[in-house]
């Protein structure tokens, strides 16, 4: 009777997460003008490009469109580079993640000069969405904390992806069941003339029933759970300053107050949680982060270089300080039409009042994630993790939704993935040593099924294996709601 009570919330779950999606349009192939006119001309062969016309665009402003462009009216270019920037150019506007589709390509030619259409077809912006998701840092960790529905949030996300047609997003949280939430955040990307500079403002205030006070010696999460009161009160407000000076490059500067605490009872089983060694910790913090972005998708990269790092300040007085720099990179080749290959590495390292359990999250949260260590975290003040993957494309399947009577809207595209891949990592903690996996090498291995949709929808099914002797089907699901 268990096993059908945590199949059904499981499926109950999956359907919540991944029906958000499932409302658009598969990728038409775009227009093959490209080849067709310019097939007569030598790849040296100099053009003017005279003029471009966008279309499809009924919320987006042009200049949001044009934006990612990398020609503009009156450049001169040879047929080989305009051929590969218009390549680009289609990445780039696809990856605003406010089409569900987008064709770049040359409409006409005369004398010299070419003419570029660029046509989109845009998503749904507005989603007043149920919000119905597991506690736990991942669902493998919901299931084994027995798959129980009061282990779930519930609320609404009111979400607008493209608030005035600027590619801005304004979220409005509501969120209750086992944690409660209200969040408000709004971000515009482009503020000048230029379009280069941004800002994004956002506020949070929350409290949960159940809190991990500590790590385990067998590096699983040890919980408090309190039915009567709330074990944590959290509350935020932060403010971010972008620049991007092209389609490649993005500038962050943020500045955040902080003001959380826990309850007595939390306290007594770790009274080193915080860093103030009290119920309460308040600080401002500060982040500088740069990115590079250079990849064919953004969401499921099969070529392309991207590379992120970020410096982090804590505080301003010793109790509260805590320094914090990162790097994160991947890269990925096509080997041939249907594969490809990714490594991605990420590395942190962090000084300052470290001495607390509050500052040492590491493996097991954001970047640091081994497939196949699902279930453990390793906490510390220093890592390093990288992961290798294979990937070859099975097939594609385009399910066609008959119920839907839009052009934009009729179809939902599939794409399955094999993939083979192991993950090597190491945390360093200067407080642990008898533990099974801190100041250790780690690594796993296993195959995976990838399945990849619209809305940057990411489905992974892997069956790994550690070093621990631990072997399993670990489910990951993203999507952009």
């Amino acid at each position: 009777m268990q096993i059908i009570k945590n199949f059904c919330a499981l499926l109950l779950v999956l359907f919540a997460s991944t029906c958000q999606f499932a409302l658009a349009q598969a990728m038409e192939g775009e227009p093959d003008s490209v080849a067709k006119t310019l097939n007569n001309f030598s790849s040296e062969k100099q053009l003017v490009v005279g003029g471009i016309n966008v279309s499809g665009n009924k919320k987006t402003k042009p200049y949001i469109i044009l934006r990612e462009v990398t020609f503009k009216v009156g450049d001169t270019l040879s047929v080989q580079s305009l051929t590969q920037q218009i390549e680009r150019s289609k990445e780039f506007i696809y990856n605003t993640t406010l089409f569900v589709d987008d064709s770049v390509y040359v409409s006409s030619i005369r004398k010299d000069s070419v003419f570029i259409n660029i046509v989109v077809k845009e998503r749904w912006y507005f989603f007043p969405l149920p919000y119905l998701r597991p506690v736990d840092r991942n669902i493998n960790q919901w299931l084994s904390e027995g798959a129980g529905l009061d282990r779930i949030n519930y609320g609404i996300k009111l979400t607008h992806n493209n608030f005035s047609g600027q590619n801005d997003k304004l979220n409005i949280w509501l969120i209750s069941g086992y944690n409660q939430q209200i969040s408000l955040r709004y971000n515009l990307p482009f503020i000048d003339k230029a379009l280069t500079k941004g800002i994004d403002v956002g506020f949070t205030l929350s409290r949960q029933h159940e809190i991990n006070y500590a790590t385990g010696l067998t590096n699983q999460q040890l919980f408090l759970k309190l039915t009567d009161q709330f074990a944590r009160y959290f509350l935020k407000f932060d403010a971010t300053y972008s620049y991007r000076p092209d389609q490649k490059q993005r500038h962050y500067f943020r500045v955040a107050y902080v003001n959380e605490s826990i309850t007595d009872s939390v306290f007594a089983t770790n009274p080193n949680f915080y860093p103030t060694n009290n119920e309460s910790f308040k600080y401002i913090d500060f982040l500088y982060a740069y990115r590079y972005i250079n990849t064919n998708y953004l969401y499921y990269p099969t070529k392309g270089f991207l590379l992120e790092g970020s410096v982090y300040k804590r505080g301003l007085d010793k109790t509260t300080d805590l320094w914090q720099l990162s790097v994160h990179g991947l890269y990925a080749k096509t080997i041939s039409t249907k594969t490809y290959a990714l490594i991605e590495s990420a590395a942190s390292i962090r000084f300052g009042n470290t001495n607390n359990f509050y500052s040492q999250s590491l493996f097991g949260y954001g970047n640091y994630q081994m497939r196949g260590l699902e279930y453990y975290v390793a906490d510390g003040t220093a890592g390093a993790i990288s992961r290798f993957t294979i990937g070859h494309e099975l097939f594609k399947y385009i399910f066609h939704t008959p119920f839907i009577k839009t052009k934009t809207h009729d179809k939902i595209p599939f794409r399955f993935f094999l993939t083979a891949y192991t993950d090597v990592g190491y945390s360093y903690n200067p407080y642990v040593n008898n533990n099974l996996l801190n100041n250790k090498f780690l690594y796993s291995y296993g195959i995976g099924l990838d399945i990849v949709s619209i809305y940057d929808f990411v489905l992974r099914l892997n069956f790994s294996f550690n070093q621990l002797g631990d072997k399993g089907l670990y489910l990951h699901a993203r999507n952009d709601f």
